[in-house]
């Protein structure tokens, strides 16, 4: 099946939905929503601009902890918006400090808020936002620790289907994705014996900030700050955990792991690879290995699942497909073999159409009146990363049950009030 005929026959599968919009509260079929972005870094504005071109969405406010950020930010909008024959985003529509989103939830003219904050204020940022009635699109990690999920799962549990909220898991949104994971469901590769994982990525880079003071430094920097980003396994490599536990449909039971800093040498104090072996309740297990530290751009990521007839090979970019007693490849994904590396997330080849998907899946949720809360699914990926990082530290085999009665909460470790 290739990527024409998939879109068109494929409705709602596996997580991708495809509805016709029609009129909810406000908006009507045709309607705008009018969108607003809290965090305006790399990752942020490119997810941001993809829904501003692919969806309903229309960006008419922005909030950033940062002033320059900020003008950064408006400025690119600007011009989006020109590209688009829209007008330019209102100047009392923009919001800086560490209150912005607290402005943003109260302001009427704003319907949905994109979160690309650091993760460390995901759910806080959530919370507020929702609680003002906003649909919120809220990039992954849904938390840095586990007080922090038991948090959002509360927020789940007030917002029930009031507003959408929906969690930034591209990838399962993905056509081929979606598409070879109803297949391994579908028993096209048997019965799942060991799946294998990696994520190969070069560091993040950040300018010489000069002698800015310390907090500053560590909120700009914030990729390389084990508090704020919940580390490489919880912000970067969850991606490949989430489609493991989508190919299971459940969660793993235990994790023994590894961790360390071997070649990293910047003031940041996340590791730089992890090697983890997840057990699965019907006693698969799942091996995963990072690093991110490639100074060439060396960038690679790949899932591999092992079944009784067969296995399926689940890579970023190159062949998607499934070996074994019943072939099957998706067309177009053997021509791909570039491994450069997208800093911002926007990745082409069998990720091509991922974010396009998952940002008309939340748009389309809003405008038909069919919210969505993937809150409880979010916190599900971000535990199991929980899991691996905690057997990681302790250098012991940690347990579910173990892991969801941790109590160990993140602290950042200066007043955040400062940042006005």
């Amino acid at each position: 099946m290739d990527r024409r005929n998939f879109l068109k026959s494929a409705g709602a599968v596996g997580g991708l939905m495809i509805v016709k919009p029609s009129v909810a509260f406000s908006y009507a079929a045709n309607s705008s929503v009018n969108y607003g972005l809290l965090g305006c870094g790399k990752r942020g504005t490119s997810v941001a601009t993809s829904f501003a071109k692919n969806t309903q969405a229309r960006i008419v406010a922005l909030g950033d902890i940062f002033p320059d950020q900020l003008a950064k930010g408006k400025q690119h909008f600007d011009q989006v918006n020109a590209s688009l024959g829209l007008s330019a985003i209102d100047s009392k529509m923009t919001f800086h400090g560490w209150e912005s989103y607290k402005a943003m939830a109260a302001n009427p003219k704003i319907d949905a808020v994109q979160i690309s904050t650091p993760p460390f204020f995901h759910v806080e940022h959530m919370d507020v936002l929702t609680a003002g009635g906003k649909h919120v699109y809220c990039e992954k990690p849904v938390g840095v620790d586990i007080p922090q999920t038991r948090r959002a799962l509360e927020i789940a549990k007030r917002v029930g289907n009031k507003v959408s909220i929906s969690v930034g898991f591209q990838i399962r949104s993905a056509p081929p994705f979606i598409e070879i994971v109803k297949r391994i469901h579908e028993g096209q590769i048997g019965r799942i014996a060991s799946l294998s994982g990696h994520y190969n990525a070069p560091t993040a880079t950040y300018p010489d900030r000069g002698n800015m003071p310390k907090d500053e430094l560590r909120l700009r920097n914030w990729l390389w700050d084990k508090t704020l980003s919940g580390d490489i396994l919880l912000e970067q490599n969850i991606h490949v955990i989430d489609v493991c536990n989508w190919v299971m449909n459940t969660h793993p039971v235990k994790a023994v792991a590894r961790a360390s800093r071997k070649v990293l040498t910047n003031a940041g104090n996340i590791n730089d690879n992890y090697e983890v072996i997840f057990t699965y309740p019907n006693g698969a297990e799942f091996v995963f290995s990072s690093t991110q530290f490639n100074a060439a751009g060396y960038f690679d990521v790949k899932e591999t699942i092992f079944g009784t007839d067969g296995l399926a090979e689940m890579p970023y970019k190159g062949t998607l497909g499934i070996q074994g007693l019943k072939p099957w490849t998706w067309s177009g994904s053997e021509q791909s073999s570039d491994t450069k590396f997208a800093a911002d997330g926007a990745f082409s080849d069998n990720l091509a159409e991922a974010d396009k998907m998952k940002d008309r899946s939340f748009i389309e949720s809003i405008t038909s009146n069919t919210f969505q809360n993937q809150i409880a699914a979010g916190v599900e990926s971000a535990r199991s990363c929980m899991l691996a990082r905690k057997a990681a530290e302790t250098g012991r085999s940690v347990s579910w049950e173990e892991i969801e009665a941790d109590t160990e909460a993140y602290q950042l470790g200066f007043d955040i009030k400062k940042f006005v």
